[in-house]
């Protein structure tokens, strides 16, 4: 499995007492022991500053640092930047640790500080949270706007040294903003479909094609209120939303995005990794092992092997 968003990081950032690994039950949905347990192949870490963080890059370097401290201090996982890392987990065994950012805010327009987060491993960046900053509207905030002068700097500097640009989150137009500036495919990390469930935080029809189009992907992502209108979902409900982007012809676009450790409240069968397995299970019932696995794993393996550096 690949999971290509949670926000571990944010909660190790909040409360200096969680322990990634061996820490109390119920503080973490995203666990070393239960990413280990589900043979999970790599997970995605997000870097997201809440609110009530200093809006520079201090806490964004604080999360870094949280990053390689206590998520690949552990024995077992191993840091993503390359294709040839990727390979190394698939035949080695270890559990990938891809580091992504998620809103751009503390970086202030410098550019300079995107090349070093790149340095320090960041391959992923979502431009916005939903709320608007220096190079986007989020997709919550109501004027709506899309990209600034300084944002579209911001998607080709992210081109150019190899990280994959993020649209989750971002307003309308911001969106079809990137999907224009963009010379590489972009990915929605956590977004399901708008037609199954009409929340602003999901993709129309034509977002999703337009992703499809470019070989991006998107991440399904289980938030109760992005699969469902009432809030209350299971693996079924969410079924419905593989079955609506196969539809539009993105089978081979369709991966995983959980967004554990960024709700407090889950699904009522998806609540942490150790319970992936009965989405699997559903799957299976609809749609071949291969399509699955290509769900589950293959997908997004691919798209990393082609747009991460090879080595």
């Amino acid at each position: 499995m690949i999971d290509f968003h949670c926000d571990v990081l944010s909660k190790l950032l909040e409360d200096r007492r969680i322990r990634f690994s061996g820490g109390e039950e119920g503080s973490l949905d995203v666990t070393f022991e239960r990413l280990r347990d589900s043979g999970v192949l790599l997970q995605t870490f997000a870097i997201y500053i809440s609110s009530g963080q200093s809006g520079t890059m201090d806490p964004i370097w604080e999360s870094v640092d949280l990053f390689y401290e206590q998520v690949l201090g552990c024995d077992g996982m191993k840091l993503v930047t390359t294709a040839a890392d990727l390979d190394d987990c698939l035949s080695t065994g270890k559990t990938g640790a891809l580091l992504s950012l998620e809103g751009v805010g503390g970086l202030q327009g410098r550019l300079s500080m995107l090349r070093l987060l790149y340095r320090l491993g960041v391959r992923a960046a979502g431009i916005t949270w939903n709320q608007a900053n220096w190079a986007a509207d989020g997709v919550m905030e109501p004027r709506g706007a899309g990209l600034t002068g300084e944002g579209r700097s911001f998607v080709t500097a992210c081109n150019e040294l190899g990280i994959i640009v993020d649209v989750s989150h971002l307003s309308e137009r911001a969106f079809w903003d990137v999907m224009a500036v963009s010379v590489k495919p972009v990915i929605a990390s956590h977004s399901n479909a708008r037609s199954v469930c009409d929340h602003p935080r999901n993709l129309d029809d034509r977002q999703l094609e337009a992703i499809i189009q470019s070989n991006g992907r998107i991440g399904l992502t289980y938030v109760p209120w992005f699969v469902t209108a009432t809030g209350h979902a299971s693996v079924s409900d969410l079924l419905r939303h593989v079955d609506h982007i196969c539809g539009l012809g993105g089978e081979k676009n369709v991966m995983l995005g959980s967004d554990f450790d960024g709700i407090d409240r889950h699904m009522s069968d998806l609540i942490h990794p150790g319970k992936v397995y009965l989405l699997r299970d559903e799957l299976l019932n609809h749609y071949s092992s291969t399509q699955v696995s290509a769900f589950f794993q293959d997908n997004a393996y691919a798209f990393l092997k082609e747009q991460l550096p090879p080595a």
